[in-house]
């Protein structure tokens, strides 16, 4: 009798966990809700900033006729005070960056299987192997398709290297070498990789110290910020061409080399 006691007393004590509402069931139920929410909502965000931003990264539309107007005459003043050659080349991007394609799928494959876990059919191996695989495609679908999501992937270092790699391909893809005085500048521009590099043949590099073309870098990249490559175009010209004047001023019988004009290609 007194061990019956015992034992109703023990049981009297345990909490009734049904009854106070917090059963296992309705515990995983809102694990399950919350992730589906964190990974719908946090990649719609990514999603959708990257598609408002794609004007951005586009070249080929970034700058319309007029604005092409405003910087062929930007440069056609800034070399009227010089023998320097100025040329601008804008391109959308400096490398495809695959390797950030590729961890944009691992990563959406990855975020996927956690944050959903609660609603995959695991009871399935093949039909979790098919989500999976799904993730993983429209992540680096959505890579390749919308440059602000890919560039959310690829490291600023990376960025660097590409962008100096390209514009010393572009410097002497234009021949920029091969002017009399060996005063020919490139001012390069990589949307994707949000980089303004500006190189200067041996001529300029025996006088001008790289730091001085700093304020040029600064004018482009303010004018991209701004949403206006125009704008940096015009103001990195200016800047560039004032340097320029003051260490490489006029002379007789000076002749523009390198034609007045501002490349702009996709790659």
């Amino acid at each position: 009798m007194v061990a019956e006691m015992v034992i109703l007393e023990a049981q009297a004590a345990l909490p009734d966990w049904r009854a106070s509402g917090t059963t296992y069931s309705d515990t995983g139920w809102l694990l399950g809700l919350a992730g589906l929410v964190l990974f719908a909502g946090g990649l719609g965000a990514l999603l959708l900033r990257a598609y408002l931003s794609r004007p951005r990264y586009r070249a080929t539309g970034v700058l319309g006729p007029d604005d092409l107007v405003a910087v062929h005459e930007a440069l056609a003043t800034a070399e009227r005070k010089t023998v320097g050659e100025i040329l601008p080349v804008v391109l959308e991007r400096s490398d495809r960056h695959e390797g950030a394609a590729w961890l944009a799928a691992l990563t959406l494959l990855g975020a996927g299987s956690f944050l959903l876990a609660p609603w995959l059919p695991w009871g399935s191996p093949l039909l979790v192997l098919a989500v999976q695989l799904g993730l993983a495609a429209a992540g680096y679908g959505a890579a390749r398709a919308l440059p602000g999501f890919l560039r959310f992937f690829v490291g600023e270092a990376r960025a660097r290297e590409m962008a100096e790699e390209q514009a010393f391909q572009e410097f002497h893809r234009y021949d920029l070498a091969r002017t009399e005085q060996r005063t020919g500048v490139l001012l390069f521009v990589s949307l994707l990789e949000r980089h303004a590099i500006v190189l200067a043949d041996e001529g300029i590099e025996a006088r001008v110290a790289p730091e001085q073309w700093q304020a040029t870098n600064e004018a482009v990249l303010a004018g991209l910020r701004r949403g206006s490559l125009r704008t940096g175009l015009v103001e990195g010209i200016r800047t560039a061409g004032a340097l320029l004047a003051a260490h490489f001023p006029p002379a007789a019988g000076d002749r523009n080399e390198v034609p007045d004009r501002v490349i702009v290609r996709r790659e």
